[in-house]
């Protein structure tokens, strides 16, 4: 049995019944990797890889007020969401500080809510405790769905696998269901950090067990890996891209971790919306997303703060990992704009190391 309060994918037992390993880290059961982080890293850049998204948190939300309620208490325009549209937007809290970062996908009659699995409670009780006569209804519902992402840039060709050219149908930000090989799942598709199409997959358990195992079974003409924990955030922290709970968290406002694309500046009040709000027209951002260049080897995710040469603390590194692509130690950290610069040093401390980093702007490119 796995206890409540462990993060897992309703994948992984498949995954398991391939060979794959589960380990357990921070509260979540992951697979490190699934062939080699090496080979799975090369598929992103070069190829096409499959990353599960299954313990990510997924709500359903029910009710003529969700829209309405959801743009009054985020920081992104969803009011008038057209049915089969997506949104990005962000739950701050009053002085503007994130909770979670959130994806809206609207089914007109419903509408379902994906954020981080680390945050899914804490945004279903912020919700909560925000309706007073609203007609919404939020309700978690664990091992529903099954939900992956296609990464990379065959990413456009190999989904035609399973959705043949009615995938060429789907509009950027938009998403469409597809009747395909007797399976029946809803293609959603996003331009990627690289500039590539992306692909969001969503389907019940029976239907996404098929579709994994029908990928799995035809990926002779494509450089195809499926992406364990390893390649992933190894990938995440080369393109700069923020994650919960490292990057995303009550200490961060969006403007710090470069996730203003998801704040709307022209629709009416939200909560959190003053202060964002003046930091933006009064040009009062202090801190800002870097990148980070160990001289040596650090943990997954090791945290430090950073030092100047006078030995006043400037910021916090808030990811770590060993670069496959790069071949070196690389992280994000959030530093006082004052210090951001390629190649400026900065001293990263914490209770057992002391080392001279490189900052780096992102994403990074050597």
């Amino acid at each position: 049995m796995v206890p409540n309060d462990v993060i897992t994918s309703p994948l992984q037992d498949y995954f398991v019944s391939l060979g794959f390993n589960v380990d357990q880290t921070n509260g979540k059961k992951i697979i490190k990797y699934f062939s080699s982080p090496e080979l799975e890293i090369n598929s992103l850049y070069n190829g096409v890889g499959l990353v599960d998204l299954s313990a990510n948190g997924i709500l359903e939300l029910r009710g003529k007020d969700v829209l309405d309620f959801l743009n009054r208490i985020t920081t992104n325009s969803i009011k008038d969401l057209p049915k089969e549209e997506i949104v990005k937007t962000i739950f701050t809290t009053e002085k503007g500080r994130i909770i979670d970062t959130a994806t809206i996908l609207n089914f007109d009659d419903y509408q379902i809510l994906v954020c981080s699995g680390v945050n899914k409670m804490k945004i279903k009780n912020w919700i909560e405790k925000y309706i007073i006569s609203d007609d919404v209804k939020v309700s978690d519902v664990p091992s529903k769905y099954i939900l992956f992402q296609l990464t990379g840039p065959q990413a456009d060709s190999f989904i035609t696998l399973i959705g043949g050219n009615y995938v060429n149908n789907v509009q950027t930000n938009k998403f469409k269901v597809i009747n395909s090989e007797d399976m029946m799942f809803f293609a959603a598709k996003f331009i990627d950090e690289k500039g590539n199409p992306m692909y969001w997959v969503l389907a019940d358990n029976q239907n996404g067990l098929n579709l994994i195992s029908y990928l799995h079974s035809n990926i002779s003409l494509f450089d195809f890996n499926f992406i364990g924990e390893e390649a992933w955030n190894s990938y995440r922290i080369e393109q700069g891209i923020p994650a919960a709970p490292f990057e995303i968290n009550d200490q961060h406002n969006p403007h710090e971790v470069n996730l203003l694309d998801r704040v709307s500046f022209t629709k009416g009040c939200y909560i959190g919306q003053e202060v964002i709000a003046r930091l933006d027209t009064y040009d009062k951002v202090q801190k800002q997303l870097f990148g980070i260049i160990f001289p040596e080897p650090v943990e997954n995710n090791e945290q430090f703060l950073l030092y100047d040469d006078k030995d006043e603390e400037v910021g916090t590194v808030t990811s770590a990992a060993f670069s496959y692509k790069y071949k070196k130690y690389m992280g994000l950290g959030v530093i006082r704009k004052a210090y951001l610069g390629d190649g400026v040093q900065l001293i990263a401390r914490n209770a057992s190391k002391s080392m001279t980093v490189s900052l780096q702007s992102l994403p990074f490119k050597k």
